[in-house]
């Protein structure tokens, strides 16, 4: 083995130079994660915000969709659309997934929901 003038090997820093190499990886596969606990998390909002709203749709008429975008936190931006016929409520309520990776676009959270209508007037 071959040696420097100061007494060390010629490849000394190389892991260091490695490791700031694979750094960038590391951060990528790190924000990855990231934004799949967050796509994971916002369809769950949508789910809660869909029943939310049927649910209370039918019992309370007019109602529902305040109810359905008030079960989420507001920074979400629910929007909650309900429709009704005799026999059943049906909440649907769609959410804006943001990205933390630059350039990738997602498709909004969707969910859907549909109670017995319990309204004795009917639609």
């Amino acid at each position: 083995m071959r040696r420097t003038r100061r007494g060390g090997t010629p490849d000394r820093g190389q892991v260091a130079l490695e490791y700031i190499g694979f750094i960038p990886i590391l951060l990528f596969v790190a924000l990855c994660g990231i934004q799949l606990g967050w796509v994971g998390y916002v369809h769950q909002q949508a789910q809660t915000a869909a029943r939310t709203a049927a649910r209370v749709e039918a019992r309370k008429p007019g109602a529902g969709e305040a109810a359905g975008a008030a079960a989420v936190k507001a920074s979400l931006g629910a929007r909650v659309v309900v429709s009704k016929t005799a026999d059943a409520v049906t909440a649907t309520a769609t959410i804006d997934v943001k990205s933390i990776i630059p350039g990738l676009g997602l498709d909004p959270a969707t969910a859907t929901a549909v109670m017995p209508n319990d309204d004795p007037k009917g639609p």
